[in-house]
């Protein structure tokens, strides 16, 4: 079958779904329709501000709808007038089972994760949090219960020491993309041999992982941890939403760090500095030097131009 006659409805709010939705159009297939979020007012003068997905739609001259509620009757018809094949989700909402269950050849997800590793809202967070040395991206097939579905395609990310999950995002961006494409090339031309995540559990226990959505508990920092711990937990909250603590009672977010393992005294949690180019904080096996910064009413910056206008009280 020619790409360009299967109809496809594809479903994404923002950047990193842009990069799958062209990669699609530009490989050729039929999109009918584009389904993103309502319009929100933003800035100072809450104008009302587009999705990445939405933009994309104008640009190209493509149709979309932007349904408050998934279940609407009026969006379900319109998503039945349209007669599709297939249905496209990423980095979307959870759909409800009237809308995935619609189209005869599924509907297909892309997930950043190594199903069934890191299931959830966060995987690619998570997966920089703990510290694994490699991720990846997943195509898999909706079903009730969230991305448990039966897996289609998978291709591995490394993950460096340096990498943050922005990085990550960024690169994972582009591989899933073109693990979209040669997925739906092969659902095209049934050539793709699904896989039950159930039996790989089965086989490995261990590859189950969870990816929760991050809360404001998730991102404070703990300084009785080890100092990998910490730093890991930076990585995989930047650049959002950041890892916070606290310094003169104010909110300080840390965007960026360095570790140092050593042996010390100084009370857990406590900050050394020499007002000019470091800042550190105390944890159980050294100090977490903060590189990258944000204090509560101040812009983001680098650490030494934040000194050189914050005086800061060692407190070891």
């Amino acid at each position: 079958m020619n790409p360009k006659d299967t109809r496809i409805v594809f479903m994404g709010t923002p950047t990193f779904a842009v990069a799958s939705l062209d990669a699609l159009v530009k490989a050729g297939f039929s999109i009918v329709s584009l389904v993103t979020a309502p319009d929100k007012p933003a800035g100072r003068g809450l104008q009302l501000q587009q999705s990445a997905v939405k933009k994309y739609a104008v640009e190209n001259n493509l149709p979309v709808l932007q349904p408050t509620k998934l279940k609407d009757p009026a969006f379900i018809e319109a998503l039945k007038v349209l007669d599709a094949q297939l249905f496209v989700v990423v980095a979307f909402r959870m759909l409800p089972e009237v809308v995935w269950d619609m189209p005869p050849m599924g509907t297909i997800n892309v997930h950043g994760s190594l199903l069934p590793s890191y299931r959830g809202a966060a995987p690619i967070n998570w997966a920089v949090i703990n510290g694994e040395k490699e991720t990846g991206v997943t195509t898999f097939k909706l079903k009730a219960a969230i991305d448990t579905g039966n897996i289609l395609l998978q291709d591995k990310l490394p993950i460096t020491d340096e990498d943050t999950a922005g990085s990550v995002h960024d690169t994972m961006m582009v591989l899933g993309a073109n693990l979209l494409v040669t997925t739906l090339t092969g659902l095209v031309n049934n050539t793709l041999v699904e896989k039950d995540q159930e039996t790989i559990i089965d086989n490995d226990p261990t590859l189950l992982k969870h990816a929760p959505k991050i809360f404001t508990e998730t991102c404070t920092i703990n300084w009785t941890e080890d100092a990998t711990s910490i730093y890991n937990l930076i990585r995989g909250l930047s650049p959002f939403p950041g890892a916070l603590t606290k310094l003169d009672d104010k909110i300080l977010k840390i965007f960026e760090s360095a570790k140092e393992i050593n042996n010390h005294t100084n009370k857990i949690g406590s900050i050394s500095t020499d007002s000019k180019t470091y800042l550190k904080f105390a944890c159980a096996d050294g100090y977490v030097h903060v590189l990258d910064l944000q204090l509560e009413g101040k812009k983001r910056m680098k650490v030494a131009d934040f000194l050189r206008g914050y005086k800061i009280s060692e407190s070891e």
